[in-house]
């Protein structure tokens, strides 16, 4: 293949994600024009690329409307991925087992950068629920897995994380570092309304052998349901043993 060929090859490969990636934030309007236009492409090139993902079976489209969505085997390989990661496959079991015992949401989460990462869901049983988490990335202020994972960062990478955002992108920066502070001397962290009003959640880091945190345990549902006392007395002390049960499964000895 000569270089041409294979940067054309390389830049349609790209392209092809685009729209994947594109199909993952905002499928209500995905209609051939709305992609060939935010995407920077010829309708005919659009065309070609989505009627190749479409007979793989990673898009799928509308009749109807004609408009795009991600095709049963995009699902099936995000799975497949979810499935292979260790830190699911370890922690699944355990989610199972708090759910159950306590009938609320729990997540394993991961930090990604400034955002959390929600990994994997056991729903509860409960009549009123929260939203689904799972695929979703916020900013890490906004959650207990967040505040759970930075609080545990060096004092060195925290300062040079305010410093870098001193000029805003923190609701209340001293309310925060007062926030991350509790929660590292505790070892565990509480959110009242950060992922909406009514809504808590509460998490518990997770180490591997280095003790380096690889994500976070958490729960999360409405505060009628998680409140002050319950969190004490029951979910603290579940999520705790969860998370030193999973952090052993990464290798992790607590001194």
């Amino acid at each position: 293949m000569t270089r041409e060929k294979s940067s054309y090859a390389v830049q349609t490969v790209e392209k092809a994600l685009d729209i994947l990636e594109t199909l993952t934030e905002e499928s209500r309007h995905a209609t051939l024009p709305y992609l060939a236009e935010k995407l920077d492409l010829s309708r005919n090139k659009a065309f070609r690329l989505l009627a190749t993902l479409e007979g793989k079976g990673l898009v799928e489209r509308d009749e109807t409307s004609g408009i795009y969505r991600l095709g049963i085997s995009s699902v099936e390989l995000a799975q497949r991925l979810l499935n292979s990661t260790s830190l699911i496959r370890h922690a699944h079991p355990v989610m199972e087992r708090l759910a159950r015992k306590h009938d609320e949401a729990v997540y394993i989460a991961v930090l990604k950068g400034e955002e959390v990462l929600f990994l994997d869901m056991v729903d509860c049983e409960q009549a009123i629920k929260t939203a689904p988490l799972v695929g979703k990335r916020l900013p890490f202020f906004t959650n207990a897995a967040g505040v759970a994972i930075k609080a545990l960062e060096s004092v060195d990478m925290l300062e040079k994380l305010f410093k870098k955002r001193k000029n805003g992108g923190f609701p209340d920066p001293v309310h925060l570092q007062s926030e991350l502070k509790e929660a590292r001397e505790r070892g565990f962290a509480v959110d009242f309304d950060g992922l909406g009003d009514g809504i808590v959640s509460v998490a518990v880091a997770v180490r591997d052998y280095a003790g380096k945190v690889v994500g976070a345990l958490t729960m999360i549902g409405p505060s009628f349901r998680l409140m002050a006392s319950r969190l004490e007395n029951e979910v603290v002390p579940s999520l705790r043993e969860g998370a030193e049960m999973l952090s052993m499964k990464f290798g992790y000895a607590k001194l």
